[in-house]
């Protein structure tokens, strides 16, 4: 299976505030809100969708590749990726920018507030799939809003079947567009927030995205997964993690599991299954790309947690 990646890169500055952002911010003062957060805790981790999403599934055992544009300050991001095996031909360098750079303040419920310059990003629209050869499968993800509805329209034309996965990109487009993006993907995966601000833009019903759809994917937080497809809701349960740390990335390794699973023809039950053990095992470590495991782990992980078998 190859899979083609199409998303951001970024680095992240993560910081953690050691207190719940409601304690601060008074709701009857938004109009004039002024708020400070001292952030004894910060690290700067290598991020991005696409380059997440790469990450777990070369993790997988797959080999991912990312189609993406970044500024002159990604060498060391090109190394790591090197280092880690993962294809790079796809990645464009822009001259005079900056690679898309996320300032990520996380509270201790796990509430985020994000402030994001894309940089290279905004110049998505310059790479075309037609561009990577052997792909059979694709995503569209968080990205350029040019180069979301590019890349869409150009796996439609190549035949080649994508995950349509609006992520925070998502506000960017208004209803029409998203139902062309629907009506153009054959799967759509969205968060619990996402998948309603979906519904008020398109005026559609979950129901109704999924006819249009293979399997519309609903992710859930701590209750798991909900699946359409074929007429049936598939209810994915999530894992016990052995720690919680940090979601972000959370998404982004749950989406690898659906290409790894959606890739080597696995049933809806089981991509589900392994997509929520995915964003379990992640969740436990700092970062986008800081988990590890071995394939060989993976089959005992999922029959701990399912009781079932899996074979990679």
């Amino acid at each position: 299976m190859s899979a083609l990646i199409c998303g951001s890169m970024a680095y992240d500055t993560i910081m953690v505030f050691h207190d719940q952002f409601k304690n601060h911010i008074l709701p009857d003062q938004l109009h004039i809100l002024n708020v400070a957060f001292l952030v004894p805790d910060m690290r700067r981790e290598y991020g991005g969708c696409a380059g997440n999403i790469a990450y777990t599934l070369k993790l997988l055992g797959d080999e991912p590749a990312i189609m993406a544009t970044v500024g002159e300050d990604f060498a060391p991001y090109a190394q790591r990726l090197t280092r880690l095996g993962i294809r790079q031909d796809h990645i464009r360098a822009i001259p005079d920018s900056f690679t898309a750079q996320a300032f990520i303040t996380t509270d201790m419920d796990d509430n985020q507030i994000t402030a994001f310059h894309p940089g290279a990003m905004g110049q998505s629209h310059l790479n075309h799939v037609s561009d990577a050869q052997g792909v059979t499968l694709g995503i569209v993800a968080p990205d350029g809003r040019e180069g979301m509805l590019q890349h869409a329209r150009e796996f439609q034309a190549a035949g080649i079947p994508f995950i349509f996965d609006p992520g925070q990109g998502l506000p960017m487009f208004g209803g029409e567009e998203l139902s062309t993006f629907i009506a153009q993907a054959d799967y759509v995966t969205v968060n619990d927030y996402e998948a309603q601000l979906l519904q008020e833009r398109t005026g559609l019903n979950l129901e109704a995205i999924a006819k249009q759809v293979k399997a519309l994917i609903v992710t859930l937080g701590a209750q798991g997964a909900t699946i359409y497809a074929q007429g049936q809701q598939i209810g994915i349960p999530a894992v016990q993690a052995t720690a919680v740390l940090d979601p972000t990335g959370c998404g982004d390794a749950f989406r690898a599991g659906l290409l790894y699973g959606l890739g080597h023809g696995l049933d809806w039950a089981m991509t589900g299954r392994l997509a929520s053990l995915m964003g379990a095992i992640k969740i436990a470590e700092r970062g986008g790309q800081n988990h590890q495991f071995a394939p060989g782990e993976i089959a005992d992980r999922f029959r701990e947690a399912f009781g079932l078998s899996l074979a990679l």
